[in-house]
């Protein structure tokens, strides 16, 4: 046989494997990708359930019952617990997905819907129409609403708060930041180019700048070189507050990636600085007794 037709035959079957994919993939939108993140991409990874646990949940938050999405091994315990916070999107499939890849690699990680009160994102079409819903959410009610979800945590017997970690996407991001200020039981946090400066404003009194000095759990921040909504000078802010605060975090940014690196879902995904990240925030945790 030929050398081009062995070229030809192979170049078949990966067009076969990518549309393979590509259809599993779009199916997946369905069960659980934001309408406004359409199509999804070729690269998403999909992580199976074997050897964990992996289930919707419901946390009680005072009279109101806030949703959730857990995964764990599913054998031992008590696990580190590791709250994974949404992005502006909610917890979708990818959040999902971040949550089983932590339970693989021995955490209870939860992920809660922190603004079902205000609408379900995962209905709408585009960004312009999630926006509006996500600036409703109060910056108070998150921390209250992370606040029971560690006591979700804790009551279930499963999840050992002693070693709570933290880590978040885009919105959740700068949400991360929040709660290392906010909590008293966090031992770290990783925060995925989160937004970091801002105006204030009823519901987001504060942003990361302004509670940096006053930190309660490192924090290692995640930054795409070439992010176009959180320019350099906003991380080079928070460098220089996080120094003069003389606190325990790190700055690492990818020259290359832009928002969003780590999406695999997403034509923003760049997966040598995403695994590479990735690998960051478990050594991270790893340091501060989040293992």
């Amino acid at each position: 046989m030929s050398r081009d037709l062995h070229t030809d035959i192979a170049n078949v079957f990966s067009r076969m494997e990518l549309n393979r994919r590509h259809m599993m993939v779009s199916g997946l939108a369905a069960a659980g990708f934001a309408l406004a993140v359409q199509p999804i991409g070729a690269a998403t990874i999909i992580t199976d359930a074997s050897g964990i646990e992996a289930s919707d949940v419901k946390i009680k938050v005072g009279e109101e019952t806030l949703p959730g999405y857990r995964a764990m091994p599913a054998k031992g315990g008590p696990f580190p617990v590791v709250l994974v916070v949404q992005e502006i999107f909610g917890v979708h499939e990818h959040i999902k997905d971040i949550c089983r890849r932590f339970a693989k690699a021995g955490y209870y990680a939860i992920a809660p819907e922190l603004y079902f009160r205000q609408g379900d994102v995962s209905k709408l079409k585009t960004i312009d129409e999630i926006r509006p819903i996500v600036a409703k959410v109060p910056d108070a009610q998150v921390m209250a609403d992370l606040d029971a979800t560690v006591e979700f945590a804790q009551k279930s017997g499963k999840g050992d708060v002693a070693k709570l970690g933290i880590t978040g996407f885009c919105w959740g991001g700068r949400i991360v930041w929040l709660y290392a200020e906010h909590s008293k039981q966090l031992k770290a946090g990783a925060a995925w180019y989160g937004r970091l400066v801002g105006d204030p404003s009823e519901n987001q009194p504060k942003h990361p700048v302004n509670v940096a000095p006053d930190l309660k759990a490192p924090v290692i921040g995640l930054y795409g070189g070439k992010d176009q909504g959180i320019p350099l000078d906003t991380v080079e802010q928070m460098r220089v507050a996080l120094k003069k605060a003389k606190v325990d975090a790190e700055i690492v940014v990818y020259p290359e990636a832009p928002h969003a690196f780590l999406a695999d879902y997403r034509p923003s995904y760049v997966e040598a600085d995403a695994k590479d990240a990735w690998q960051k925030m478990l050594a991270w945790f790893k340091k501060y007794g989040v293992a």
